[in-house]
């Protein structure tokens, strides 16, 4: 279990008082110092122990950012970027104390065209609010990580992906520009509208996972995507996980135009079946969705119908209308809350690997077969089109033989997807949980990474104590 850890190097150069007292001046009563709303911006999804700033600004514009950059440079004083709160290792967690930038409050939609297939946002902007926004336009958004309420800022700084990443790609692929505010106070714009350019340095895909360390990222520029004429949903029963990513192998390799592919373990859709109200077989099972035209969608899922037979699948079911396939996709979205209930009184490590996906089965069974041995409690869902899958690791926070177990299988999991020419996180980011595999899937190339954080951010007040172990 990570510890509890102290905040580790106190400011010697400052008084929070007087910071405060600065800060106050100039954010007046959008400057909240108050112990819960201190807490609130702590970390609370994963098991990272909670570690609060002193402060929390909430900004409306990229101006106020600016101007908190130039008090905490004066201070030495940490910022760290906050949006929504639903990163899963330890993101928003302030080690060093400071203040937590709030951006939840810039959140307007700045443009649209129908005609380039692109928008501007605010990066406080829940990606939710933004396809609601877009519904009457025949557009959407692609990039679903489950989580309605994630800001598009934070999505784009840990470089998010989701159900949809096999067809639409990740933020990477649908981020096309940002405004950010580097650590110096200037205001950079990293690319212009147009779809490609060969004008110097990518410092958009530099910031896009940079996790708050480069930069402050305050608006977004957006792929669009036109909404699909059909959408099929579907489900599929297999008889062994190795055999449902055979299935989804030979999909992928026949050029087949899935839009989502997602694996269940038997563990999961129990606990989904008891969440979601849903009755489906205890087994391995494929979620998907078909999108195209109506006779391209239909032909699709007859075609995966053939494969999951051939892979000696028990069943083949499409969604008979939206509302179903709205409640299956609610239901794969909810798999983390739906093993909380299943596992009452257990708290949840949700750890994630990625490998390519020729060997996305060996990785996934020789995981299953770690777990047994271990006796942990672990269902296992997937992004499995693109080779990234999740456990979902249930343990008791009062057991400490228990912690040490599931520290030992996290280890043995980045490590094992690392020599399968892999990632020790398809896309929940390093943060603080997953600092000690970075080197080792990277080598070298870290410290580059941390020369460019020493040239970006000299005096190391932007979201310390992420990506790089200190």
């Amino acid at each position: 279990m990570p510890p509890n850890t102290e905040r580790t190097a106190k400011r010697t150069s400052n008084d929070m008082t007087e910071v405060l007292a600065v800060l106050r001046q100039r954010f007046g009563d959008r400057l909240d110092a108050s112990p819960g709303i201190c807490r609130q911006h702590a970390n609370t999804l994963t098991w990272h122990a909670a570690q609060a700033p002193d402060a929390v600004v909430f900004a409306a514009s990229t101006q106020d950012v600016v101007d908190l950059v130039g008090i905490a440079q004066r201070f030495h004083v940490p910022i760290i970027p906050f949006g929504a709160g639903t990163s899963l290792e330890g993101h928003v967690n302030a080690p060093l104390g400071g203040i937590s930038l709030d951006l939840s409050r810039m959140d307007n939609v700045l443009r649209i065209s129908t005609d380039d297939l692109d928008c501007t946002v605010e990066a406080g902007l829940p990606r939710g609010r933004l396809n609601s926004y877009l519904r009457d336009t025949g557009l959407f958004f692609s990039v679903d990580p489950g989580a309605e309420e994630a800001t598009l800022g934070g999505m784009a700084a840990t470089r998010a992906s989701g159900t949809t990443t096999v067809r639409y790609g990740t933020m990477g692929d649908n981020v096309l520009g940002l405004k950010a505010v580097l650590a110096d106070g200037s205001v950079i714009e990293t690319s212009s509208r147009a779809r490609k350019s060969a004008a110097g340095y990518d410092l958009t895909h530099l910031l896009i996972g940079s996790e708050g360390t480069l930069g402050i990222i305050t608006e977004l520029t957006l792929r669009l995507h036109g909404v699909p004429e059909q959408v099929i949903a579907a489900v599929a029963g297999f008889p062994t996980l190795e055999s449902a990513c055979r299935a989804t192998m030979t999909a992928i390799a026949m050029g087949l135009g899935l839009a989502r592919i997602e694996l269940l373990d038997p563990m999961t859709i129990k606990a989904v079946n008891q969440h979601a109200g849903l009755s489906l077989d205890p087994v391995p099972t494929l979620f998907l969705e078909f999108h195209g035209t109506a006779a391209a969608a239909r032909e699709q899922a007859e075609i995966f119908a053939e494969i999951a037979r051939e892979e000696g699948a028990s069943n083949f079911k499409s969604a008979a209308d939206e509302s179903e396939s709205r409640k299956l996709w609610k239901a794969r979205h909810d798999a983390l809350w739906a093993a909380r209930e299943a596992w009452p009184g257990r708290d949840a490590l949700v750890t994630d690997v990625c490998v390519p996906v020729s060997r996305l089965a060996e990785c996934i069974a020789e995981t299953e077969k770690d777990i047994a041995a271990t006796g942990l409690v672990a269902p296992i869902v997937g992004h499995v089109g693109d080779g990234n899958f999740h456990a979902i690791v249930m343990y008791n926070k009062e057991d400490a033989s228990e912690q040490e177990a599931i520290l030992a299988f996290s280890k043995r999991l980045a490590e094992r997807a690392i020599a399968m020419e892999g990632t020790c996180t398809g896309e929940h980011g390093i943060g603080q949980g997953k600092t000690a595999y970075l080197r080792a899937e990277r080598a070298g190339a870290v410290d580059a990474m941390a020369a460019i954080k020493k040239a970006l951010d000299p005096s190391g007040i932007l979201n310390p104590g992420k990506i790089f172990q200190t």
